[in-house]
């Protein structure tokens, strides 16, 4: 955000000339801010790239249109944007930190997170959002003078959406806020309800155009039938895709303002008039009372009648029987791995191995395990 851009940012926003700055120090980024900086490194990364081939619901071979780790986080940062700058704060921290929340996803969805975390139970346990930061703070391999990107704290900051008190213990300042109860930047908070808005929307789309879920469900789901009557009384000939679309885009864009209306209202009621303020606060982005309950329903019936789908159930328990049979070579032989991950293993040989999993795309994830335990596979 240049210096004019930032002399009308609210004073609640995060300002990238006021950063608590970098781990390593470098001279200035001009005519770019920090943040800006930090967003062109991640949209520059390897681990970001990668989330075009990881999977949201569905696997990447079984459907070209369906969303992916990256359409979503690209969803997010659209509308995290959007919030920034209806709210006067820093749309260059919202993007960056829209773009690398899901840099530490692993392949498979959730479902690859919860083997890693089973596999590394007696190791430190394995969790996304800390892989994320692992991921920007020492895996990315690209400068010279540092491990990782380098980022700022801000940045580092909100990327940590979630900790435990003893991870938080082990991060230092990145770590401070969960032990000391505190909130991170309006940025921060915007951008993990715009996930929330981002992958419900989505995932909804995503599942009627897969038919493991029907519009005659969805009806009995209060924000969706809403909005389906209103464009079926608009367009009465409307049908398929197009029905669904006017619906979905009517959905968030009710989601996003009922979001700004209330976090507006948060601020007018505490008053915050620095980030530290906002710090010291109660978590300030927030929906209505009524909006959050219609917004648990949606999640819950995706929950129940997408999630749980058996179809989708089929394809999660080969995915964990996957991971969990790499996990179980590699790290009975590290040597069946990459030599860059095989060094890393000579430190920590099931941290390295996590590492090296957790950064596999779905297909490559698939392609590893048919060369380690298929006989006739090359390698």
């Amino acid at each position: 955000m240049s210096e004019l851009a930032q002399a009308h940012t609210a004073p609640y926003a995060a300002k990238s000339a006021e950063s608590q700055g970098r781990r390593h120090p470098e001279p200035a980024a001009a005519p770019r801010s920090e943040f800006q900086r930090d967003r062109d490194r991640i949209v520059h990364s390897t681990a970001f790239r990668r989330l075009e081939y990881k999977t949201q619901v569905f696997i990447n071979h079984e459907g070209d249109l369906f969303r992916t780790r990256l359409t979503h986080s690209l969803e997010v940062a659209q509308i995290g944007r959007t919030l920034a700058r209806m709210l006067g704060l820093d749309e260059d921290l919202t993007e960056t930190l829209a773009l690398a929340h899901d840099l530490g996803h692993t392949p498979f969805g959730h479902v690859g997170q919860d083997v890693l975390n089973a596999c590394m139970k007696e190791h430190g346990g394995f969790e996304h959002n800390l892989q994320s930061l692992r991921v920007v703070d020492e895996l990315e391999q690209k400068y010279a003078e540092f491990e990782g990107l380098n980022l700022t704290f801000e940045s580092r900051e909100g990327i940590l959406k979630h900790c435990s008190l003893k991870n938080a213990e082990k991060l230092g300042d990145v770590g401070r806020r969960f032990i000391e109860g505190r909130q991170p930047s309006l940025e921060a908070q915007i951008t993990n309800l715009a996930d929330e808005i981002a992958y419900n929307n989505h995932d909804v789309d995503d599942g009627l155009r897969s038919g493991l879920i029907t519009v005659e469900q969805l009806e009995q789901v209060e924000i969706f039938a809403r909005h389906l009557d209103t464009v079926r009384a608009l367009y009465p000939d409307l049908t398929d895709r197009r029905l669904i679309h006017e619906t979905v885009r009517r959905m968030i864009n009710t989601l996003v303002v009922d979001l700004l209306q209330q976090t507006r209202a948060n601020i007018a009621l505490h008053q915050p008039q620095s980030l530290d303020d906002v710090r010291r606060c109660p978590t300030l982005a927030a929906f209505s009372v009524g909006m959050l309950a219609e917004h648990r329903e949606l999640k819950h019936f995706l929950f129940q009648n997408l999630y749980r789908h058996y179809k989708v159930v089929r394809m999660s328990e080969k995915a964990q029987r996957l991971l969990r049979e790499l996990f179980v070579a590699f790290t009975s032989e590290p040597r069946l791995m990459p030599p860059e991950h095989q060094a890393r293993a000579d430190q920590a040989p099931q941290r390295a191995v996590c590492d090296y999993i957790a950064g596999m795309t779905d297909r490559y994830a698939i392609r590893e395990h048919r060369r380690i335990y298929d006989i006739e596979e090359l390698a």
